[in-house]
């Protein structure tokens, strides 16, 4: 006898992303977080500015959004030079952060890792360009 369920529970998967910029200015972070903030829950508090921990050694600024509902719409935003962005979580919830950050930057993916549960992504953001 089978004592499988015919309908098995769906696996619920977390819409957390953790977020890292890094290679930036802090103007230019804030940027990449103000986006993020104004579209997903975020740990990041809107009056949150980034600082410069060292002026010998890159910073990495990190955050923690939620991706599972978006609070609004995102339009292009302007970035001094191109930023790096790491982000690690579900694959549905990376998709979906990487998706959105399209409609504010030129978002190219320069890199991957692919676990059983998790990926993270690495992409270059840029401003759009006109067209």
């Amino acid at each position: 006898m089978n004592s499988t369920p015919e309908h098995p529970q769906e696996h619920q998967e977390s819409g957390d992303v953790v977020v890292a910029v890094t290679g930036c200015p802090k103007e230019d972070a804030r940027t990449v977080f103000d986006v993020l903030r104004r579209s997903f829950n975020s740990d990041r508090p809107a009056g949150d500015a980034p600082e410069e921990a060292s002026d010998t050694r890159p910073t990495v600024w990190t955050a923690t959004v939620d991706v599972s509902e978006t609070k609004g719409g995102s339009e292009p935003a302007q970035l001094s030079t191109p930023v790096t962005v790491e982000a690690q979580g579900g694959y549905w919830a990376v998709d979906r952060l990487r998706k959105h950050l399209t409609e504010s930057f030129t978002v190219r993916l320069v890199g991957t890792a692919a676990g059983d549960q998790e990926q993270e992504i690495r992409l270059r953001l840029e401003s759009h360009r006109p067209a």
